[in-house]
């Protein structure tokens, strides 16, 4: 338990940031309709204003000659029109048009390094630590349920699973594990999601923006709106901990066997006493020291980590989309359901079928850039930490022993 609590701790202060810009990344609206606007009153004039700048109007608060228009889903920031007895001071009126062009800018993220740059800039550096504490709050106890559940479904004799074969008991243990672990933590999540999707500096604000909604949210469907998402979260947190753990064990097992075969050991002689393969890794790898095993697991955990935030893409950018939706926002024709109230196949075949397949990859970058390390630092302190406990409780047990002799 200890050692998934520090590795929680140590991953989420190094990748919360990638998970900012992936939530951003996955929540900033891809068809953004024009503006319909009277272009004659307003100080620039469409013959001044580029087709690119007229495309890219919108949200600012950056001078008094701006007003806003629009509905509840998007705001328009369009140059006033001239009042009369009031004089514009000289370059006002492009400076204006400027500014509303470069406001759409600053909250649209275009990569992950422009997510970073854009966020830090304009909300300052902090932001990107935003949804921190949930973080902390959600993942420790997640990761200790999920670490220390793998390990009992998958090593312990009263498991049902601990009979399984090689190929198959890591997908299931794996599977099982975060099951229980992100169900517990379902509520958490979506309060950290809400608050990293949350544009602006002030903490005060998206504090209030998260709980309101929340608040409402609750008001309309109920506590169990609490764990909207979760079935998405499932679909992409199962089967990527079933092929994490799989392609983790047999990444590390092809690296143990290497290592035997290298120091003349191979694993064949070991399976020679009756202990079956994975018994005989188990062996092997308890003769590692601590170097070997933190490399051994992060190579294994960042290969596998990597591959499966890859398959499993189109179920996070699914995920969310719908922890992040206001139920206002995007209302059907009649009041129908918006794709985000919708069950998991509908909500990606509509993405898919409006933003196409990179729509459904929306995000892979950030993702795989936060999930790859994270999966290996959260292994490899995880296995050390192990490591180092069980030396001690040995060292400890022996003790006792010569105390009472």
């Amino acid at each position: 338990m200890v050692s998934a609590m520090s590795g929680s701790l140590l991953t989420s202060l190094l990748v919360t940031p990638l998970d900012v810009v992936r939530v951003r990344l996955q929540s900033q609206s891809t068809t953004i309709p024009a503006p319909t606007v009277d272009f004659s009153r307003l100080m620039r004039t469409t013959t001044s204003l580029t087709p690119v700048q007229s495309a890219e109007l919108g949200v600012t608060a950056c001078c008094r000659e701006v007003f806003f228009a629009g509905g509840s889903a998007i705001d328009y920031c369009l140059a006033v029109p001239r009042i009369e007895g009031i004089t514009a001071p000289s370059g006002s009126s492009a400076a204006a048009a400027d500014c509303a062009v470069q406001e759409v800018q600053k909250k649209t993220y275009h990569s992950t390094i422009d997510g970073l740059r854009k966020i830090a800039r304009n909300e300052g550096f902090t932001t990107l630590w935003r949804g921190l504490s949930p973080t902390l709050v959600m993942t420790i106890p997640a990761n200790i349920i999920y670490f220390t559940g793998y390990d009992w479904l998958r090593f312990n004799p009263l498991s049902p699973f601990s009979g399984f074969s090689t190929d198959y008991a890591p997908l299931v243990a794996g599977s099982v594990a975060r099951l229980l672990a992100a169900t517990s933590v379902s509520p958490v999540e979506l309060i950290r999601t809400r608050m990293q999707a949350a544009s602006g500096a002030s903490t005060t604000n998206h504090l209030v923006e998260t709980f309101n909604g929340i608040r409402t949210m609750v008001a309309t469907h109920g506590y169990t709106s609490l764990w909207r998402g979760l079935t998405l979260t499932l679909w992409r947190d199962v089967p990527f901990s079933g092929l994490y753990w799989w392609g983790y064990e047999s990444i590390r097992s092809r690296i143990s066997d290497i290592r035997e075969e290298r120091q003349g050991r191979p694993l064949a002689r070991d399976t020679i006493d009756g202990l079956n393969r994975t018994t005989a890794r188990r062996r092997s790898q308890s003769r590692e020291n601590h170097t070997e095993t933190f490399l051994d697991s992060f190579t294994a955990g960042a290969i596998s980590g990597a591959l499966a935030s890859i398959l499993t893409m189109p179920f996070d950018v699914g995920k969310t989309r719908t922890q992040v939706f206001h139920d206002s926002s995007r209302r059907g024709a009649g009041g129908a359901l918006a794709p985000e109230e919708q069950n998991m196949m509908r909500l990606l075949w509509h993405i898919f079928k409006t933003e196409g397949f990179p729509g459904l990859w929306r995000g892979w970058i950030p993702r795989t850039l936060k999930v790859a390390p994270a999966c290996a630092i959260m292994i490899s302190s995880y296995e050390v930490g192990k490591r180092a406990f069980r030396s001690v409780n040995e060292r400890s047990r022996n003790e006792g022993f010569s105390r009472e002799d």
